[in-house]
């Protein structure tokens, strides 16, 4: 069963490529917005169609969410974040977040090369927190501890629309 999210359209891209700075790549779905509709996190093909394996399934695209976490991470936010793995029952929910993450994008494609890999370090470390706060965005609250966690310090909500004008913006 494929995870749920909306099949993206050409605005969609036009939006994503615009917040990236670059053309976006092999995007099979939106899989969060803001409150205005625009896209937040992409869901990327398993394999680019340059043959490349891509294990980030879920791809934070939305500039104020990724300057959050980006200042996080600057913040040096990561062992602290670590160290919540200890609790047994934040280590079992992480671990089951990266069961989940590796069987939605597996839903798409089996890559080989990137078999038993989620992203952001899951399910024993915490390595980006853009991956795992796109994939708390994308599943919703409670399928990824430390996504939720990280999410919650960012001060960043996608129920407050920090967007950039895309409709008078051109594709980069």
């Amino acid at each position: 069963m494929r995870p749920p999210f909306d099949a993206p359209t050409a605005e969609d891209v036009r939006i994503v490529s615009l917040q990236l700075g670059r053309p976006a790549r092999d995007v099979v779905g939106i899989s969060a917005r803001c409150v205005c509709g625009a896209p937040t996190v992409v869901s990327t093909k398993p394999r680019l169609a340059d043959g490349t394996p891509f294990p980030t399934f879920y791809y934070l695209t939305h500039p104020a969410a990724t300057a959050a976490v980006s200042t996080l991470e600057a913040n040096s936010v990561m062992p602290a974040l670590a160290e919540l793995l200890t609790d047994d029952e934040i280590h079992d929910a992480y671990r089951e977040a990266h069961m989940s993450y590796i069987a939605d994008r597996e839903s798409f494609d089996v890559v080989e090369e990137i078999s038993g890999i989620s992203a952001g370090g899951m399910p024993g470390r915490v390595k980006c927190l853009h991956a795992l706060v796109g994939h708390s965005l994308a599943a919703g609250p409670g399928v990824n501890p430390i996504g939720d966690v990280a999410l919650g310090r960012s001060g960043w909500s996608p129920n407050v629309c920090q967007c950039a004008d895309y409709s008078a913006a051109g594709t980069p």
